[in-house]
């Protein structure tokens, strides 16, 4: 290594060196001035030590000249500090010690400090000249040496020449060969004064320089430490630009941690891909501190209310209290899941600069993408499309995403709809992807009413979208002409191009069916660049089969992507919900592939968002309460439940594994009780418990979680595949994969590959015809598909019971919400539609109660959280609360009939009770309108339609649920369309008559017939009885008031109005009121005056 002259000074225990340049560093302003032995205090001259033979120093960090007796002085009365640098002088031998001085222990002889042992002090050098090269005073006291002359000086091999210790004692150092020197010069060998010393020969010792000492005078901030920083730091970004998957969550970067201590953390491609955004303080502690005061005021409200019943009414009092203890444990449940809500940030710019640089590879993970559909008379197939159309022009690698749409109902329709849609995709992702345009679905991007040319700049946009829009629309019209051609289905049944036989013509008995259409044989875009791939299927279903509708459909692409793809990822939307933020999959990719929280994440929900429903929703179609609100709540405990549609899952998850366990640390004996306390307990007792334990946990381990020892047998079950036997098969014996997963080697082969991938060497032929066995109709027989695998069966609400299992399995899930909605879809905005919707919902719910999955009595060996299961237990228990919510409802108008009133004539304490009930009631909403983002109108908008689908939807469906679980009838409420107009929302006056406007109406009808009988009677009655009927009024209007945008949708537009709708109502609540008043079972029964004795003689 040269060093043209300069000082090279290291460390061989840090391996660190430096290169100092006497001639320009390290040279101060009055250094420089000075000759470089006057005092630059005082001005004499600074003394040599007569031991050392060499001038006193007084800083050993700055070398700022300073005499003895000044030196002295600044430490006895000054600032005990260098002038120039501020350090604080260090005590030299034989100076009196002041107050600071660190403590010095042994000999105080600086001799013995500076003995090096076999270092040879009696080489000298001869130096001698007239001429003398200039040198400021730098140094230690235990500098010794000197060169002299300036062809010396700088002169490498001058160096070389003599015999000078090596700077590293012969040892290879990174970035110091082991024959470079070290040699330390003395500054007043060079001229140290103005005037020459002629004749002058100064006889000094080289020695080597003292790692512990000498490295302090130069620092670490000197000519070379920059470079060699540099150095440190471009070896760090290479391994930077290594990163790999660990476990399919990213973790790890060429084997090294997150955590790991050699890695810069301030890196922006190594911080965390998410965050947590926790409610501010200010709203979520006044939120809590009036949950409990609540709580603490509906105990008083219980108190008052048993123990002061009606006399005279005692079954109206009776029947109330009961209805208001449920509805206080129904407000429990609902409750305090939302004690803790988050919200989340996610960071694609690190995703990116982790996963996916430019002029790389990606290195992000392969997804799966699920579109299901049935029938397309009820669900277009130009929806289908644009769904379909979103998802090949995500902003996401084109060979990491596949799209597989499952047509359940096997109709030629969907599959032309599906040819035509897949050479339409050539033109339209890339016009996508070289503009940028949001959202990508292009029939809701044409109908935009925003400016199109906000933020575009390329001067071809106005042209190419124009001939994009022509082109779309050439799409529809031959879209509608297949819709309108299968309108009239051929006696024969369809028949495909080459005259075949369509497969699907009988859609209860038909082959599975499996046509790739982009994704291979090179099939580019206009521009030349591939396309992600589209894959075809529908199911295999033969008579006498339970194909457990949409849950199966799920199930059998999840075993056809895992022959074909195998992502490690999926993502399920149904065939409305298209993909209206481009980078929706990146930002689940921020939750999933998170090394730090990724692993232990089986799914990321995204709210749904809705098009198509008027500003007023009336129906409370978007739902916001629960999505901005019940949502946030749960993703602070263990995460959202899933909802069914904009979902993006850890294939693992799916396949029944438990979640990674974090390792319990060995400070602890025990998870539950702190170690002091575990050893106050017997050694016997606690050594038999820890086995237990242990063997329990093993048990439980070697069950459920088979992912880590499968992975050994992954080559033992393909070399089984190929007819090869293997002695290590008994890690993992095939017949328990079998029976779990089904006979198919190679899919259960693709389940152990944890980061996804299809193996080498495969024929896409083979993989074809293995994924038509999978899905076969027979093929889940025997196995647990269904029970512990997939989507799980049991319930018309597969979502909420396929989260539950997950979360019983100790996983957590996370709720994104960003700022561009990532998914929007389709609601039905009419009355009827929207109640059939919370029908089947709530039918769900209720199967799931009556099943052996009910979240009141499963899963408590499991990873569920206990703020987790108060939220599934009222997702099944609520359809239950439309008994008492159809009586409360009720008890007004009898209570106007009959003059009769719920609770007794109110003192002033029953007073307090009620107004501070009522407060805490709407305080609580509104702090939650505060942190959720809600508006007024949509919570209360969702608090009309909970009265609404409470004592009617959930009520029929209470009903089918038991008939259906109980007796085996299963029962169906039709929908038939009446009419509709051509004007913006005319479906949202669109009538169609089912059962289920029956009692909504007949309680309002009842209800108004009280007000007006309550108010009649008061009038007949005089002014005293006005003051007990405004309290029966007020709960009247209470249930008018929630029951108003009913009585909107239905007389929205008169003529709509069906009469038998009318007739049946006012007949029900005419029998209900006559039988009332016949019967009157509620009040005393009056025999006639009491005839007493007067005491008076008649006679």
């Amino acid at each position: 290594m040269a060093t043209g002259g300069r000082l090279v000074a290291g460390s061989r225990n840090r391996n660190e060196f430096v290169v100092i340049n006497a001639d320009d560093f390290g040279r101060s302003k009055a250094a420089q001035d000075s000759n470089g032995q006057i005092c630059q205090i005082c001005g004499d001259d600074i003394e040599i030590l007569e031991e050392e033979k060499e001038l006193f120093v007084a800083c050993n960090e700055c070398a700022f000249p300073v005499c003895r007796t000044c030196y002295e002085y600044e430490r006895r009365e000054g600032s005990q500090a260098c002038p120039q640098c501020k350090t604080r002088y260090k005590r030299h031998k034989g100076s009196a010690r002041v107050e600071g001085d660190e403590e010095e222990d042994g000999d105080d002889d600086i001799e013995k400090e500076f003995n090096f042992g076999n270092f040879d002090a009696k080489e000298t050098l001869s130096v001698s000249g007239s001429k003398h090269h200039s040198q400021p005073s730098i140094g230690q006291s235990s500098f010794t040496g000197s060169v002299t002359g300036t062809s010396h000086v700088h002169n490498p091999s001058f160096y070389t020449n003599i015999d000078v210790p090596l700077l590293t004692y012969g040892e290879e150092v990174d970035g110091i060969s082991s024959d470079h020197h070290a040699l330390v010069i003395p500054p007043y060998v060079t001229q140290i004064h103005s005037r020459p010393v002629a004749g002058s020969s100064v006889s000094t010792q080289s020695r080597p320089i003292n790692p512990n000492k000498d490295i302090a005078v130069y620092g670490y901030g000197t000519v070379a430490w920059k470079d060699r920083v540099d150095d440190w730091k471009r070896k760090q970004l290479i391994k930077l630009q290594r990163p790999q998957l660990e476990g399919g969550d990213g973790g790890g970067l060429d084997g090294d941690g997150p955590d790991n201590p050699d890695l810069p953390m301030s890196d922006e491609s190594r911080q965390p891909l998410s965050r947590k955004l926790p409610i501010a303080s200010s709203k979520i502690n006044p939120y809590r501190i009036i949950i409990l005061l609540r709580l603490v005021i509906l105990g008083f409200f219980f108190h008052y209310r048993l123990r002061h019943p009606v006399p005279d009414a005692y079954g109206l009092w009776l029947t109330s209290v009961i209805c208001e203890i449920w509805f206080g444990i129904s407000w429990i449940l609902d409750q305090f899941p939302k004690w803790y809500p988050i919200e989340r940030e996610t960071y694609l710019d690190r995703l990116s600069l982790r996963y996916d640089k430019d002029g790389k590879p990606s290195e992000l993970a392969d997804i799966d993408i699920f579109v299901s559909t049935v029938d397309p008379m009820k669900e277009p197939p130009l929806i289908t499309a644009n769904t379909v159309l979103s998802i090949l022009a995500v902003d996401y690698p084109v060979d990491k995403v596949s799209c597989y749409v499952s047509d359940d109902g096997a109709a030629m329709l969907t599959f032309e709809a599906l040819s035509e849609t897949s050479e339409f995709a050539k033109k339209w992702v890339p016009f996508c992807k070289k503009f940028n345009i949001e959202p990508r679905a292009p029939e809701w991007y044409f109908a935009q009413t925003i400016d199109y040319l906000k933020d575009k700049v390329h001067p071809d946009f106005v042209r190419e979208r124009r001939a994009m829009k022509r082109e779309y629309e050439e799409f529809k019209i031959r879209i509608n002409a297949l819709v309108a051609m299968s309108q009239k289905v051929p006696e024969e049944g369809w028949t495909m191009q080459d005259g075949t036989p369509w497969p699907g013509n009988n859609i209860r008995d038909h082959p599975g069916m499996i046509q790739v259409f982009l994704g291979h044989n090179g099939v580019l875009d206009e521009a030349g660049n591939e396309l992600p791939h589209l894959v075809y299927v529908s199911r295999e279903k033969r008579p006498g089969y339970n194909h457990h509708k949409k849950a199966g459909a799920m199930n059998a692409l999840v075993r056809v992507s895992a022959v074909l793809s195998n992502a490690p990822y999926i993502l399920n939307v149904d065939c409305d919900h298209y993909i209206n933020n481009s980078k929706a999959l990146r930002e689940a990719m921020c939750f999933m592939m998170d090394p730090i929280s990724g692993k232990k994440v089986c799914y990321v929900q995204f709210p749904q968002r809705f098009d198509g429903i008027d500003r007023h929703d009336r129906y409370s179609n978007r739902n916001v309460v629960f999505f901005d609100i019940n949502m946030k709540g749960l993703d602070g405990i263990q995460g959202p439940i899933y909802v069914g549609t904009g979902c993006v899952f850890r294939r693992q998850a799916l396949y029944g594994f438990d979640a990674p366990v974090k390792e319990k640390s060995p400070g602890k004996t025990c998870n539950c009780w702190p170690k002091w306390c575990c050893c106050c307990c017997g050694s016997k007792r606690k050594n038999r418990k820890g086995k237990q334990k242990q063997e329990k946990k093993k048990k439980k381990k070697t069950k459920h979680r088979e992912a880590s020892t499968q992975v050994h047998a992954l080559e033992t079950i393909e070399e089984e595949a190929k007819g090869q036997e293997s002695e290590n098969s008994a890690l993992v014996p095939r017949e328990k994969l079998e029976k779990r997963f089904g006979q198919s080697s190679v899919f259960v082969a693709s389940t152990l590959q944890e980061n996804g991938g299809i193996a080498d060497g495969v024929s896409f032929a083979s993989c074809l015809s293995e994924a038509m066995h999978v899905i076969s109709c027979g093929y889940e027989d025997k196995t647990e598909w269904g029970k512990e695998v997939g989507w799980i069966y049991g319930s018309v609400t597969e979502d909420i019971l396929t989260g539950f299992k997950m979360h019983c399995h100790g996983w957590r899930s996370v709720y994104c919400i960003p700022k561009r909605p990532a998914f929007k879809g389709s609601a039905p905005i009419n009355l009827s539609d929207r109640l059939n919707q919370v029908l089947r919902w709530a039918l769900g719910s209720v199967e799931i109660f009556l099943s052996k999955h009910c979240p009141i009595w499963y899963g408590y060996r499991g990873g569920l959280k206990w703020l987790e299961r108060f939220s599934y237990i009222n997702s099944v228990v609520y359809p239950w609360t439309s008994i008492p919510l159809v009586a409360y409802c009720t008890l007004p108008a009898i209570c106007l009939l009959t003059g009769k009133f719920i609770v007794p004539e109110i003192s002033t304490y029953a007073s307090l009770i009620f107004i501070a009930l009522f407060v805490s009631i709407a305080a609580t909403g509104i702090l939650e309108m505060q942190w959720g983002g809600v508006s007024v109108d949509d919570w209360w908008r969702n608090e009309q339609f909970w009265v609404i689908g409470g004592v009617s939807s959930h009520l029929f469906a209470l009903f089918q649920g038991l008939l259906k679980v109980l007796a085996g009838v299963d029962t169906d409420f039709t929908v038939t369309s009446k009419g509709g107009d051509d004007e913006e929302f005319a479906e949202l006056y669109l009538f169609k008559w089912t059962s289920l406007l029956i009692p909504p109406l007949t309680l309002l009808i009842l209800n108004i017939i009280g007000v007006v009988a309550g108010v009649s009677n008061a009038i007949t009655s005089g002014y005293e009885s006005w003051g007990p009927l405004f309290g029966r009024l007020f709960f009247a209007f209470w249930v008018i008031m929630h029951l108003y945008p009913f009585l909107k949708g239905m007389m929205g537009k008169q003529d709509r109005v069906p009469t038998i709708v009318i007739v049946w109502s006012i007949l029900l609540a005419s029998i209900c009121s006559l039988l009332w008043v016949r019967v009157n079972p509620f009040t005393s029964k009056y025999d006639g005056p009491v005839l007493e004795v007067c005491g008076l003689n008649c006679d």
